[in-house]
């Protein structure tokens, strides 16, 4: 028997359960990992209280998670590109990699840089594949400016970062704790609250905002439409889906970029210290509910991460 995190009903916190289950046997062209680090989302407790169930309907127990890297322990029929034994990153479209092991397709991994830390590397999907799809959705080139909601978060670290590989200028709001690492990674730090449109325009040097990224919600689309004027394919909201239909703008993030070639991406740029991805805490397996509380604060400097 191993490890695993289930829940039986949608609801809050306390329906999650560290549960006693039979260890998963790889099928054809899939490997059994076992787990070393597992991050957590915000996307993740959203489907665990039923929010979005019209879109992500949960069936019963159901398990969680999508993030992971660990080692490779067992391989099933067909496998050639990987071996026993072999560190790798990916990712589970089954809810199952907040787990001690998990059974994952090949064609959901790659291999893990030895520089890359386990913590990283076990949270980069699906904040950095929701991060890569969403920038490169509203189309940056050199010289633009973006402004970015919620830009310390998970998602939010991350494309700073790449936003500022694609040569704009990134605004990032965010509250005045985090002033400080925004400004570390070329970001204009601009502080959530009044007046917020005039204070994006005056912190450029045209006065305008081309392109917008919504992390968080709560009426930063409107702002982007409507005050600030900028296109509705030129913004892009992963936090707002009824705004997205008001306003006709884009959501594009995970779905968009969820394959093993942009987790290698991703890995190789952390590998070369040109992308930080920010552990904000590292929790026990057995304290999933702790690391829950923590994240649904929603006010995390990026990614919680899970240890079997």
């Amino acid at each position: 028997m191993t490890k695993a995190v289930q829940f039986d009903s949608y609801g809050g916190i306390d329906v999650l359960e560290v549960r006693d289950v039979p260890r998963p046997v790889p099928g054809s062209g899939e490997v059994l990992v076992e787990v070393r680090a597992a991050g957590i989302n915000i996307s993740e407790a959203a489907i665990r209280t039923g929010a979005v169930r019209d879109m992500f309907p949960a069936t019963f127990p159901s398990g969680q998670g999508s993030d992971l890297a660990g080692v490779v322990v067992e391989i099933g029929s067909g496998v050639t590109a990987f071996a026993v034994g072999d560190e790798v990153i990916g990712f589970s479209m089954r809810r199952s990699s907040h787990a001690e092991y998990v059974t994952v397709p090949v064609t959901q991994l790659t291999a893990k840089p030895s520089k890359v830390s386990w913590d990283v590397a076990g949270s980069l999907f699906v904040a950095g594949a929701t991060a890569y799809g969403a920038v490169r959705a509203v189309r940056l080139v050199p010289g633009e400016t973006v402004a970015i909601a919620g830009a310390a978060g998970g998602v939010g670290s991350i494309a700073v970062q790449l936003a500022r590989h694609a040569g704009a200028t990134v605004l990032g709001i965010a509250g005045p704790s985090n002033d400080a690492w925004l400004a570390g990674h070329g970001t204009v730090p601009v502080n959530h609250g009044d007046d917020l449109p005039a204070r994006l325009r005056a912190a450029t040097q045209s006065g305008h905002v081309e392109a917008f990224l919504d992390f968080f919600g709560g009426g930063y689309v409107a702002i982007a439409v409507e005050d600030l004027g900028i296109p509705p394919d030129r913004v892009d909201t992963i936090a707002d889906f009824d705004a997205a239909k008001r306003f006709g703008v884009q959501t594009a993030g995970g779905a968009d970029a969820a394959t093993a070639a942009v987790v290698a991406e991703l890995a190789d740029l952390v590998a070369r210290d040109e992308l930080e991805v920010p552990i904000a805490g590292v929790f026990a397996l057995d304290d999933v509910r702790d690391a829950y509380r923590e994240l649904e604060l929603r006010h995390t400097r990026g990614k919680l991460v899970l240890r079997p």
